[in-house]
């Protein structure tokens, strides 16, 4: 959030001109002396204690917040509000005193058995007429402000019999109006009897506002709520009200700052105090899965600047819990929290991070299923191991060997990834790959003579750039090598398959190209109603004379929308190839992830195609859900314009729908889809798959 230095806010609190208690007088026979009347000795009022130390009231406050703050565990707690605990308003009244004066303003001699006033609370005086008058006793200019402290009364009424009590209890209540900064009640004895008079000094209006001290809350946001009040008189009702909205404006967004200070000065000029909390320092401790202090193996460095939280910011605990979420998704780390404790007196905050460490090496296995497969109970399923280091240097840096087996499939592939290149600013990763690959050309060249397999081999190697340009959008620039070709079960080159259609563009046993790759990706949230967009590109560079040039577009879309317990999912797919590029590149229509009811690629296999996908799932028990689908996949008419027409001569119709029902259940891998589809030529097929579709 920006600095706003528009705004300035300084402490101090309430300051109300003193008010000179009014003493009963008492004249004896013997003797004549003048006291406070003890009911009213201690009515002085004010706000200075609540907000006449800003530091102070800024240390306590984050004080509590951080007993009620577990950032690695749970949502940040709002702060909580001074004013709402028990809540006390901006009034304050002046010194209360009863005295009886005559009509030519003297005092007189109240007698002990008719008019006087008792020091005890229940005893009444009888009143025959109430006032409003000003300070000096003359009625006020404005009627207006006469009438809110009339209407204010609520026991002083004429012809009434009142105790100091219940005269105490309206003169808190016109002081409660927000109209007026005192209030003192004065007994006039005349020939009718006792009039009361209330003489109240109104605030003055409102002309202008100081502020001071902050740098996160918006000009507009603070102009808004003093907008309505100028050139009006100062209500300090509704001044605790503009208040409490400030106070709220940081505890909806989680930082910690709050008003600490307000004060009328002389013009009518408001002048507010801000305290926000500061972050001072940040350090990091390492701990044992125990609790226990430990050294670390990643650089303190690494993790920090991972941070969105830095010195000198406002402290945020919304901000912190994403700070959690951050440093979790390394993959490196066990367990975050960030703790806040308060620096000393000077009203900033100090932020320890506790980090448990997860193993940094180490072996895994697996398996997994092959989606280009199509023949056979357990051809598709596939075997993987896996040499990883996942924090090389300390820094954040992973490199990962692997190898994945089937009976067909092979895949052996070094990657090597920086998730933040040192001294970049813009969160750049780099990524570099090594791969050996063996798989199935059954998807646009299956049907080979007795079930015989064609497979395509790929050597690549590659390097890619990322990085986070706007909040959910990322992009991914790389340059990679590709060398491609067939061969037969026994391992030998193949240039055309069993329907003489073409293996590799260039007519040679491999092609070989160099595509430049642009990625743009969109990820909404996690909810059902996320959405998810990627566009990438690829674009084969004439770096030799017979090095492929082709460009390849592609585009996938998805959106939920919560209907209900239920949500619908809506995706589409899409993609054009121009150029020249081998025919086992053409985009496969049909299967798992296309449109279910057809084997994979069974529809076609185009230079361009379009799937479009609709789905209702509804929870059944637990985990497990149900889910109604319907699918449609057509190749555009681009399946002839593929090299040799491999669609056409396996008489794939190039365009059909499939319908069904399934179940997903949700596991670490993402969620276990089990489905059964009918396509439009009345065929009915199992499909199951691991994670989201593509």
């Amino acid at each position: 959030m920006p600095e706003n230095k528009s705004i300035q806010f300084r402490s101090s609190s309430i300051k109300i001109p003193p008010f000179v208690p009014i003493h009963h007088h008492r004249h004896q026979h013997h003797h004549h002396h003048r006291r406070p009347l003890p009911l009213f000795a201690d009515l002085h009022l004010s706000i200075s204690s609540i907000l006449n130390n800003s530091k102070h009231s800024l240390t306590q406050f984050i004080s509590s917040s951080i007993n009620k703050f577990q950032p690695s565990t749970q949502k940040p707690p709002k702060p909580s509000n001074p004013y709402h605990s028990k809540k006390p308003p901006l009034l304050c009244s002046a010194s209360l005193a009863l005295t009886r004066v005559d009509e030519e303003g003297g005092e007189v001699t109240q007698s002990s058995k008719s008019h006087s006033v008792s020091r005890h609370d229940d005893e009444r005086v009888l009143i025959s007429e109430v006032l409003v008058r000003n300070k000096d006793g003359e009625e006020l200019e404005r009627k207006d402000l006469e009438a809110e402290a009339i209407a204010a009364l609520k026991t002083c009424r004429p012809n009434s019999a009142l105790t100091t009590r219940e005269v105490q209890e309206d003169v808190h209540r016109i002081i409660g109006s927000g109209y007026f900064s005192s209030c003192m009640p004065v007994a006039v004895d005349t020939r009718d009897g006792i009039r009361l008079v209330f003489q109240v000094e109104p605030n003055q209006d409102f002309q202008g506002l100081v502020c001071e001290g902050a740098n996160v809350l918006p000009t507009k946001f603070v102009e808004d709520k003093f907008r309505d009040g100028y050139g009006k008189i100062v209500n300090i009702r509704q001044l605790d009200h503009v208040i409490n909205s400030i106070n709220g404006w940081y505890m909806e967004r989680g930082l910690f700052g709050l008003v600490s200070g307000i004060e009328i000065l002389s013009g009518g000029i408001i002048r507010l105090q801000v305290s926000e909390a500061e972050v001072n320092n940040i350090s990091v401790r390492f701990l044992r899965r125990t609790g226990e202090p430990t050294t670390g193996k990643t650089r303190p460095e690494t993790i920090l600047r991972q941070l969105n939280t830095k010195k000198g910011q406002v402290y945020s605990m919304l901000q912190a819990k994403r700070d959690v979420d951050t440093l979790l998704a390394m993959g490196i780390m066990e367990d975050v929290s960030i703790v806040p404790q308060p620096a000393g007196d000077s009203g900033k905050v100090d932020l320890t991070i506790n980090a448990v460490e997860r193993v940094s090496g180490g072996i895994s296995a697996g398996g997994g299923i092959s989606s280009g497969i199509t023949s056979g109970p357990l051809a598709g399923l596939i075997g993987s191991c896996a040499l990883y280091h996942r924090n090389l240097f300390g820094r954040n840096q992973k490199i990962n060997l692997s190898l994945e087996r089937g009976q067909i499939d092979s895949i052996f592939r070094i990657n090597y990834t920086d998730p933040w290149i040192e001294g970049d600013d813009k969160r750049t990763s780099r990524t570099i790959m090594v791969q050996n690959s063996r798989t199935p050309g059954t998807l646009v060249h299956g049907n080979q003579p007795n079930n015989t397999n064609l497979t395509i081999g790929r050597i690549t190697a590659g390097i890619e750039y990322s990085r986070p340009f706007r909040p959910k959008w990322s992009g991914t620039a790389g340059l990679i090598f590709q060398r491609a070709g067939a061969r037969d079960e026994k391992g030998n080159p193949m240039i055309r398959d069993y329907h003489s259609s073409p293996l590799t563009a260039s007519g040679n046993i491999h092609d070989d190209m160099v595509l430049a790759k642009l990625e743009t990706v969109y990820t909404g949230s996690s909810d059902p109603s996320s959405s998810m967009l990627v566009v990438n590109m690829e674009q084969g560079l004439p770096v030799w004379s017979e090095w492929l040039v082709f460009n390849r577009v592609t585009c996938r879309a998805r959106k939920g929308l919560a209907i209900g317990p239920a949500s619908l999912n809506l995706s589409l797919s899409g993609g054009h190839v121009v150029g020249n590029f081998p025919p086992h590149e053409a985009f496969p229509i049909g299967g798992t992830n296309s449109v279910r009811g057809y084997e994979e690629g069974a529809i076609g296999s185009g230079r361009s195609y379009a799937v479009g996908c609709g789905e209702i799932s509804f929870p059944l028990v637990g985990p497990v859900e149900g889910a109604m689908f319907a699918d449609y996949g057509t190749d555009l008419g681009s399946g002839p314009t593929v090299p040799g027409d491999p669609a056409g001569a396996r008489l794939k119709p190039g365009s059909g729908y499939g319908y069904g029902v399934g179940m997903r259940v949700a596991s670490p891998l993402g969620p276990l889809r089990l489905e059964y589809a009918f396509n439009d030529q009345g065929t009915g097929r199992f499909h199951f798959g691991v994670g989201q579709r593509n």
